[in-house]
């Protein structure tokens, strides 16, 4: 099984695994020896990968858990984590996937919400989750890699007095999945069940969990991958954003191994240092970006000296690109970046500008196989140029969230998934974003988008990052506060900076205090908390 030739609505067929069509099918096709995964330590071909998948499934069914039951994989960006993630489906079990580098309290949490029967990590991580362990009466199993995946060890076999984390076994992985059968059936899901948990990528609260489809992975790679970035075999993607965050799943997993590209994995934190380097190495084709990142890139003192002459084309998404980001990128390096907007509840991006059609400051337009329309809060289709509330339709549309009906019934109505994002559309029908709704702020009877103003502080000298939050006084007044981080001293810079959106855009919209900070506090899907920033003293 492939995915077929872009169409609207895309053909999703009945039975479907995402294993099968992004993995099992290229080996049966002959495709088994093409480069699937490129590390700075070797590579792997399909053919390897399918054998991870297929000896995972193995391990997992083993080990008793079954279809449907949740497995976490928590491993850095390295080729056992495909292993994982694959054979989790090849056995029916649907992926939950999360951050390495979280806190026990945080590892904890997903433990007993998602209930998951065991997890992958690395063994540098492992004292971490298992101290989390101690309060999760459903987890049965912590399975320890030592490895990268790419040569799993064969070593003797764990001994039978393995040690216990609460209820769960901590197991050597390794020689696990060395030794398991690699002849294993995948199994036969249909296109509806649940095939990867994503969490919903608000800045405020514990993350929800929004459950996803074999069938809305297939769709959005067809409409997006194949539509938008016209991905091909000879691709090289890499991404700037860890696997374990739904828009790199997409762009730096599946959507290349859905036409037998290439990816490029590395594990350690991501700098424009270690960003330039593997560009060098590998020479990728798409980069998958996001804003900060790209501020970190064009701000490098040896930007300028780089050779980024192999990228066809980069994208950003996780928040809105600001103009002067993107104008510095394109003076630097001649490479088209398409913005874009997509969301955990309809899994990857679904508003996207398109090669050679970039709008600066846009989200671009609506990818071919959805549709969006701006509304307000009455539900009224709204007319161009108008701000309100994003509703889109498309067959990538989630379950709903786990345990929180409430939250399902007012987000997913009938076909369409009402999101908290603003936005507008233009008279070329591009989309415009204008902020989280409950980010938005009533200053003096008037609407202010605090990405206006972040947009504008960008452009001073002096600004490195920032983000504008609104504060409500002890008169119950909401009033913009921006929190910024100075490239250099802020000594008298916050004058200077009020002074300077005062005098670009329209006085009401300057900040009436900036707090400066050595950085921005993020979620675990790394967008500026600002729920933490309302919270900061001012």
């Amino acid at each position: 099984m492939t995915i077929q030739p872009v169409s609207h609505p895309v053909t999703i067929p009945d039975r479907l695994n995402l294993a099968d069509v992004y993995l099992d099918a290229h080996v049966r096709a002959g495709r088994g020896e093409r480069v699937a995964i490129r590390t700075a330590s070797g590579q792997l071909s399909y053919a390897q990968v399918n054998a991870l998948a297929r000896r995972f499934a193995s391990v997992l069914a083993e080990l008793g858990v079954a279809a449907e039951q949740r497995v976490i994989i928590a491993l850095p960006d390295i080729p056992a984590f495909a292993g994982a993630l694959f054979g989790t489906l090849v056995n029916g079990s649907a992926v939950v996937m999360v951050g390495c580098h979280l806190k026990a309290e945080e590892i904890a949490y997903f433990y007993r919400y998602t209930r998951a029967r065991a997890v992958v990590v690395a063994r540098e991580h492992l004292p971490v989750f298992a101290e989390a362990a101690e309060s999760a009466p459903d987890l049965r199993h912590i399975l320890v890699l030592a490895s990268d995946g790419i040569e799993l060890s064969v070593v003797a076999p764990a001994p039978a007095d393995e040690p216990r984390a609460g209820q769960a076994q901590i197991r050597a992985l390794d020689p696990l999945w060395a030794a398991a059968p690699e002849a294993r059936d995948i199994y036969d899901s249909h296109r509806d069940d649940p095939a990867i948990w994503l969490f919903s990528g608000g800045t405020t609260g514990r993350p929800k969990a929004v459950l996803q489809t074999h069938a809305a992975f297939y769709n959005t790679t067809a409409l997006y991958a194949h539509g938008v970035l016209g991905i091909g075999p000879d691709d090289i993607t890499l991404s700037v954003p860890k696997l374990y965050f739904g828009y790199a799943t997409g762009s730096n997993l599946l959507f290349p191994f859905s036409v037998g590209a290439s990816c490029v994995l590395f594990p350690e934190r991501c700098t424009a240092d270690a960003l330039f380097e593997h560009i060098r190495r590998h020479r990728p084709t798409i980069l998958i970006n996001v804003p900060t990142m790209i501020g970190h890139l064009v701000n490098h003192p040896e930007a300028r000296a780089q050779d980024l002459s192999c990228l066809r084309l980069a994208t950003s998404a996780g928040e809105a690109l600001p103009v002067e980001l993107y104008e510095r990128w394109h003076e630097l390096f001649g490479i088209e970046i398409l913005d874009g907007l997509g969301t955990a509840e309809m899994w990857h991006v679904f508003i996207s500008n398109r090669p050679g059609e970039v709008k600066p400051g846009t989200l671009g337009r609506v990818v071919p196989g959805f549709e969006v329309e701006v509304r307000d809060d009455d539900g009224k289709e709204l007319p161009v140029g108008e701000v309100g509330w994003l509703w889109v339709k498309g067959r990538s549309r989630a379950i709903g969230y786990w345990q929180d009906m409430d939250k399902s019934m007012r987000a997913f109505r009938g076909e369409w998934y009402v999101s908290g994002d603003m936005i507008r559309r233009d008279e070329d029908g591009y989309i415009h974003y204008c902020g989280r709704g409950d980010d938005m702020l009533k200053v003096g009877g008037k609407w202010l988008a605090p990405g206006e103003v972040e947009n504008c502080l960008l452009t001073h000298p002096a600004v490195e990052e920032c983000a504008v939050v609104g504060v409500t006084s002890t008169t119950g007044l909401t009033k913009p506060h921006a929190f910024v981080v100075a490239k250099g001293s802020s000594d008298g810079l916050e004058a200077t900076l009020q002074d300077y959106v005062r005098d670009t855009l329209e006085p009401y919209k300057a900040p009436r205090s900036v707090t400066f900070l050595d950085s921005l506090p993020r979620t675990h899907l790394g967008k500026v908390d600002r729920g933490k920033l309302r919270r900061q003293p001012h």
